[in-house]
């Protein structure tokens, strides 16, 4: 029978039918994934667990390093809460000094925000050491991968899911990167298992 049908088709054919079906297939696996853009240069917005330096230039008494906490607030000295989570640092840095001289605390107060410390990463799956890892600027999933002691045996080593939880605001998104994909702080990295 395979001899009848060798016959009978032309190579072309063929070729076009397995072609076909190679572009339905991809076309169904991308179509449940959603890829992340890399990181462009837009301001980095706090998030619960960064910790933030507060400089206050008219009063160092009141300069001090804050977590933000789970709902997103700093407790500022004579200020009270605080909404951190969502703002940049120059943002949280303005809304500072607008409440400690509207509230007449410090005349023209000069206050400075910075980050002491992003929130962790997570590294996660098929990896020799899954768990929380310190977040450093332009980290890949390939350097949180090598913190996390490498890809098992069982990895999927070209890319990973992450899950990225922009701000408070917005529900957290899942998504597929890439080796070179830049992390963000509290990003939650999965390396899949490979299906031999």
């Amino acid at each position: 029978m395979f001899a009848m049908i060798r016959k009978t088709c032309r190579p072309g054919i063929l070729h076009a039918i397995g072609a076909t079906a190679l572009l339905a297939l991809g076309s169904c696996a991308s179509g449940r994934e959603q890829s992340f853009a890399p990181v462009d240069g837009r301001a980095y917005h706090l998030g619960p667990g960064d910790q933030v330096r507060v400089i206050t230039y008219n009063d160092p008494q009141l300069s001090n390093t804050f977590t933000v906490s789970d709902n997103g607030n700093i407790d500022f000295p004579l200020l009270g809460v605080v909404p951190a989570a969502g703002s940049a640092p120059g943002a949280l840095a303005q809304r500072i000094a607008a409440d400690l001289a509207s509230k007449g605390i410090l005349y023209q107060p000069s206050v400075s925000v910075e980050i002491a410390q992003y929130r962790p990463i997570y590294i996660l799956g098929e990896v020799n050491h899954p768990g929380q890892y310190p977040y450093q600027p332009g980290m890949t999933m390939l350097t949180a991968v090598a913190l996390a002691g490498g890809f098992t045996y069982r990895a999927v080593t070209g890319h990973a899911t992450d899950v990225r939880h922009e701000d408070l605001a917005t529900p957290a998104h899942e998504g597929r990167i890439s080796r070179e994909t830049v992390l963000l702080p509290g990003d939650v990295v999965t390396v899949e298992e490979r299906f031999f």
